[in-house]
């Protein structure tokens, strides 16, 4: 399905009612948006895992501007923008209150989402990301987990993007991004690929190594829960231990993962759907 949104036609699928039976009246589910990774992504890497909690909340799916099949141009493909999208795509659709989740650069989005519009959530996940990323700690942890080689490949697709090094970064560092999860070649092919819009982020200007939210996040008014795996190489657990204490402390959930990777999910999906459901409830 598509709603237009500033301007741009944004995909967007839905999993499971907003409004059901109960007894004597008709029960409104909170609304889960899900924020995908990348960019240059789209939101299938969420499915179909997120289907387990369709029976507690609305689950939907959105493709960034510029992402998937959404529309968009590189000049208007921001975090400023991205985060103006998820308000404006609330408001298009009549969600009041969401919940939003998001993991890696979709974390990025909520945050720039949740800091220029602090009174709309009603919840945020943040999931393996950063209010500030630090190249060195990012190539130091491919290493580790990787070798000299992964480093080298990280270092020099992060630091000097072109197509080339990002196919050879895709190869041989996306694999290293989980931990006990069986690798799913199938997973990039199904995906949606705007190899642009990533090169685009990453390259001349390179948006992503300047990106800070560590002042801004003080300001959040909502309750957030950031999630962490202490083996992720890309978005390492130091980065998450800084954005949660930039937050308030009465507001922030911060659980740590051992042995897992990026998004966490994968890796360990009963822990995480269990945090996932209590903190969608409660």
């Amino acid at each position: 399905m598509y709603v237009t949104v500033n301007g741009a036609r944004l995909y967007f699928d839905v999993e499971g009612a907003g409004l059901v039976p109960d007894g004597p009246r008709m029960r409104e589910k909170p609304t889960l948006l899900l924020l995908h990774g990348g960019p240059g992504f789209d939101h299938t890497i969420y499915k179909p895992a997120f289907s387990a909690l369709a029976d507690i909340a609305q689950v939907i799916y959105l493709d960034h501007r510029g992402n998937g099949r959404s529309e968009g141009t590189l000049g208007r493909s921001n975090l400023p923008q991205w985060g103006d999208d998820v308000k404006g795509f609330c408001d298009a659709l009549g969600i009041e209150k969401p919940i939003v989740y998001g993991a890696s650069f979709g974390g990025w989005v909520a945050q720039s989402y949740m800091t220029r519009h602090p009174e709309h959530p009603a919840k945020v996940v943040l999931v393996s990301t950063a209010a500030r990323v630090v190249y060195d700690e990012i190539f130091d942890a491919f290493e580790r987990i990787g070798g000299s080689e992964a480093r080298a490949i990280a270092e020099a697709y992060w630091l000097a993007p072109t197509m080339e090094r990002r196919m050879a970064y895709l190869e041989t560092c996306f694999p290293l991004y989980t931990t006990r999860a069986k690798h799913d070649p199938d997973a990039l092919r199904r995906a949606i690929l705007r190899h642009d819009v990533g090169l685009a982020f990453n390259g001349p200007h390179n948006e992503q190594g300047q990106i800070d939210y560590r002042a801004d996040l003080g300001y959040v008014k909502c309750p957030v829960l950031v999630m962490a795996g202490d083996r992720d190489p890309i978005m390492p657990m130091a980065f998450s231990e800084t954005l949660a204490a930039c937050l308030p402390r009465h507001l922030v959930c911060f659980e740590r993962f051992e042995n897992c990777g990026h998004g966490v999910v994968p890796d360990n999906p009963e822990r995480a759907f269990r945090l996932l459901r209590e903190f969608v409830l409660n």
